[in-house]
């Protein structure tokens, strides 16, 4: 009966984790890749338009992404992981502070996709999603 009780719970928290996955995946692609330049094969997220609002936009996509790598951190990623992920993370925090220029470089250097590709191959690795 208690392992019953154990293998439910260990199936829950899959489940949370699948969840959680899923919910950051769909904020990523939201900050990097959610429209396209009709006509190109170029896509754009939020962080680009951001990226446009001097001081308060660029503040505002770090601090979700930051969010990202809060997220990834619970999940159980090792401590070389998330400076990996940081290190992406201040990467796009330093193109997204030069103006005008900054949004360009988001359209291309996409940091949360990177990370999300970086959290899924440790969970792959984990047997996770």
């Amino acid at each position: 009966m208690r392992s019953l009780a154990v293998a439910d719970v260990r199936e829950a928290g899959g489940r949370r984790e699948q969840e959680t996955y899923a919910r950051l995946e769909m904020i990523a692609r939201l900050l990097d890749t959610k429209w396209h330049i009709p006509g190109t094969g170029i896509r754009f997220g939020a962080d680009a338009l951001l990226s446009l609002l001097p001081a308060v936009g660029p503040v505002a996509s770090t601090a979700v992404s930051a969010y990202l790598i809060w997220e990834a951190r619970r999940l159980g990623v090792s401590t070389g992981l998330l400076i990996r992920m940081l290190g992406n993370l201040g990467l796009d925090a330093l193109i997204s502070a030069v103006p005008v220029a900054g949004s360009i470089g988001d359209v291309f250097f996409r940091a949360n996709l990177r990370n999300m590709a970086l959290l899924r191959r440790h969970l792959e690795r984990r047997g996770r999603p």
